[in-house]
């Protein structure tokens, strides 16, 4: 490769782990570092027992994953599959528009 392609790739390298490395981690509300990316859940749950301590949820979830990992893989599925049903619905419209579209220029006789 040319001397030029591999300074772009140092460069795209430095400026995605400097940030990672030079930049410290930001402490949440109580001082406690990662905190912050505790997610809206916690910060409801916290937010609930301070208004109202005695209250009790309607109903328990019917499955509790294992790990905060399996959490996030269950999530992310949801996403991809969500993804895949609206890129499948967007393409499929497209491609009826412009098969209508063709179907209604082929009655057309231009050599008149």
């Amino acid at each position: 490769m040319k001397r030029t392609n591999w300074l772009l790739i140092a460069a795209v390298l430095l400026l995605t782990a400097l940030p990672l490395w030079l930049v410290p981690r930001p402490a949440g509300p109580d001082g406690q570092p990662g905190e912050i990316f505790a997610g809206t859940d916690n910060q409801a749950q916290k937010a609930i027992a301070e208004i109202a301590p005695d209250y009790r949820p309607w109903f328990a979830p019917l499955f509790e994953p294992a790990s905060g990992e399996i959490a996030s893989l269950l999530f992310a599925l949801q996403a991809a599959i969500g993804a895949g049903i609206i890129g499948y619905w967007l393409g499929a419209a497209v491609t009826r528009d412009k098969m209508r579209r063709g179907a209604g220029n082929e009655g057309r006789d231009d050599a008149d």
